[in-house]
């Protein structure tokens, strides 16, 4: 199979779809591999590593997409890159389609197979692909949220962890999962006051006995939400739908409510957010200020350490990738959790919850 990795061409991305070792194994397997030119760049992989590890370098992203079988990227293709994607042709990358109808209008008219990261499963019913990035973004959310308290930028002026003699900054943390889990270890670390809000009792007993007590822990309500929403320094969302855009758990009016110069960092921004006054920012310009409450809202968090991400991204991709590349999309039916992957194939939406989440109508493949 023809594999190709176009450069990334969102706003401050600067991961990589295929790190030169990704590229070796794909080689090895008797691909061939694309890689247009500086697409490494932001790793440190120049040119003449990935010509070494196999690959061939092209000049422009149209070279790739006019021959490759496959596209590997990080990111949603862009609008100048859904023109270029074609009938029959493979896209496998970060998709979350469900709050992006133009995006899901620009891949139904390619007539591409498109295979999202995030929903592929494991196994044990884990998010494999999407559990990598969610721990680098769950970690920055924390540094974020220290940035934004400074003064200059808006923020309340506390120091996360405190001083001796002056109260820690209080973290409420929407989302037990990975994110919140991850973010709740780093806030930890500096020595915050921090509080997780989940769903699951199950979720709640485990972050109870992982934090050996230094997390309070709280079941889900309304009610709750608004007590530790309108005591918090800084609220971490990070509740996350499988597919599905998030749900929008943080009001307006309950800003109102809210310490001023305190700070929201809404890490399921890729899926709509889950605070009503999130708009998707980017690293260039990451903050803005609602109701006397600054908010973080950038949707590519993990582009900000490509290094990290990228090799972490691609540690995870690898095996589905490959698979992918030996068998093509008939691939995908002796394989249940690629196929909980395609969102988009023949024209139609594959997957229920972007469907739904869409309002459109939802095409199962028959594995």
């Amino acid at each position: 199979m023809i594999v190709g990795v176009p450069k990334e061409i969102k706003t401050h991305e600067y991961r990589v779809g295929l790190t030169p070792g990704a590229v070796r194994e794909y080689v090895a397997a008797g691909h061939r591999v694309l890689v247009e030119t500086q697409a490494g760049a932001g790793i440190g992989a120049d040119d003449e590593i990935y010509r070494t590890a196999g690959a061939e370098v092209t000049s422009t992203a149209s070279e790739i997409f006019a021959v490759a079988d496959m596209v590997v990227k990080v990111k949603e293709p862009q609008p100048t890159e859904w023109p270029q994607l074609r009938e029959g042709q493979l896209l496998f990358t970060y998709l979350h389609l469900a709050p992006d109808p133009e995006q899901a209008n620009g891949l139904l008219a390619s007539g591409c197979t498109a295979i999202a990261y995030e929903p592929i499963t494991d196994a044990q019913g884990g998010l494999p692909l999407l559990a990598p990035m969610s721990e680098v973004a769950g970690r920055l959310s924390i540094e974020a949220a220290g940035a934004a308290l400074k003064c200059y930028t808006g923020g309340r002026g506390l120091l996360l962890g405190g001083v001796p003699g002056v109260k820690p900054a209080k973290v409420a943390i929407i989302g037990g999962g990975v994110v919140g889990t991850q973010a709740a270890r780093i806030a930890t670390g500096l020595g915050a006051d921090v509080t997780i809000i989940d769903r699951s009792i199950p979720r709640l007993r485990q972050l109870d006995e992982l934090f050996d007590g230094r997390v309070r822990t709280r079941y889900s309500t309304i009610e709750a939400i608004e007590e530790e929403v309108y005591a918090a320094d800084v609220v971490i969302g990070a509740v996350l739908v499988p597919g599905a855009s998030a749900p929008k758990l943080v009001t307006r009016a309950m800003l109102r409510l809210m310490q001023r110069g305190a700070v929201l960092v809404d890490v399921a921004i890729d899926q709509g957010g889950c605070f009503e006054t999130s708009c998707a920012t980017t690293h260039a310009d990451p903050t803005y200020e609602c109701d006397g409450v600054v908010h973080y809202c950038v949707a590519n968090m993990p582009g900000a350490v490509p290094l990290t991400s990228s090799h972490a991204l691609n540690n995870a991709t690898l095996p589905f990738g490959l698979a992918l590349a030996a068998k093509g999309f008939a691939g995908v039916h002796d394989n249940p959790h690629l196929l909980a992957g395609v969102n988009v194939h023949a024209g139609r939406i594959a997957n229920k919850a972007a469907a739904d989440s869409l309002g459109v109508t939802f095409t199962r493949i028959v594995a």
